[in-house]
């Protein structure tokens, strides 16, 4: 149902984020279906939220962590994002994420806890290290979706629920973020710049929306990610906590530049110069 809302647009950039994305999906789905028929085959039953098979529950941590843009297979999340308009960039960021969540859920207790660690943290790592260099704010965004889901894995096998907190919280942050683009009609952090002269209330919001985003405390990204690390440190995995909460300042650079550039107010003739730049650019 949200392939034509990618493509809709007709750009061959679309069309090829389309194209990445069903093969994608249609790639992950047929491991979980894959998945369920090895376990079958060697236990003799077809319920995946019980599975014992170690090389199906492989199969299907394979398959979810490629539906939701998990590293090592988070290499379409990007591109598929930056091919779409703001609206559906958001749909694809936080309801079509609903499924495999709750697939994730579901299967938690088959998977294997120390896969998904490592998982855990790679995505975090390099969601943060990805996004350092992107001008393109969808881009950002897909990279802060990435980090965000390395924060939600790392402590499913312990406390579900604050996997699901953690995704309800990201997924309202996010809804906000999108919107507000939308609204001012940005794309990426050189238009960002001219956002705080045409609308300095929703800029604001910006800012407060992602740095909260990036989990200052008295925001309410805080919780989760505090929440998160407090079981964490309780599991005895305090070397886990430091090192995700470590990686998780990297994206704190890249949601500070974008809520610096959301809240600049340049000077009147820059500004001016600036949306001349924009109108005379080629194409």
């Amino acid at each position: 149902s949200i392939l034509p809302l990618i493509s809709k647009s007709h750009h061959p950039r679309a069309i090829e984020a389309a194209t990445k994305y069903f093969l994608t999906q249609a790639t992950a789905s047929a491991l979980v279906l894959f998945s369920s028929m090895t376990n079958a085959w060697h236990t003799g039953q077809w319920d995946i939220t019980q599975m014992t098979h170690p090389t199906s529950c492989l199969i299907l941590t394979s398959a979810i962590a490629m539906k939701l843009g998990m590293v090592p297979f988070h290499f379409w999340f990007p591109e598929v994002l930056q091919g779409s308009p703001l609206i559906t960039g958001l749909l694809l960021s936080t309801i079509m994420k609903l499924p495999p969540i709750t697939l994730l859920f579901m299967t938690h207790h088959s998977l294997n806890p120390t896969l998904l660690t490592c998982m855990a943290i790679m995505s975090a790592a390099l969601g943060g290290w990805m996004g350092l260099n992107q001008t393109q704010v969808r881009k950002v965004l897909a990279f802060s979706s990435i980090s965000h889901l390395g924060w939600m894995t790392i402590i499913l096998s312990f406390n579900p629920k604050l996997t699901l907190l953690n995704f309800y919280l990201y997924t309202l942050m996010t809804l906000s973020i999108f919107l507000t683009l939308n609204t001012i009609k940005v794309l990426k952090l050189s238009t960002l710049i001219t956002s705080w002269t045409k609308a300095p209330s929703l800029s604001a919001m910006l800012l407060l929306t992602l740095l909260s985003l990036a989990g200052l405390p008295p925001l309410t990204g805080f919780l989760p990610k505090w929440l998160i690390i407090q079981e964490l440190t309780k599991q005895n995995m305090a070397p886990m906590a430091t090192m995700i909460s470590l990686f998780s300042l990297l994206g704190l650079y890249f949601y500070l530049r974008l809520a610096y550039c959301a809240t600049i107010t340049l000077p009147p003739h820059t500004t001016n110069h600036m949306k001349q730049w924009h109108s005379h650019k080629p194409a």
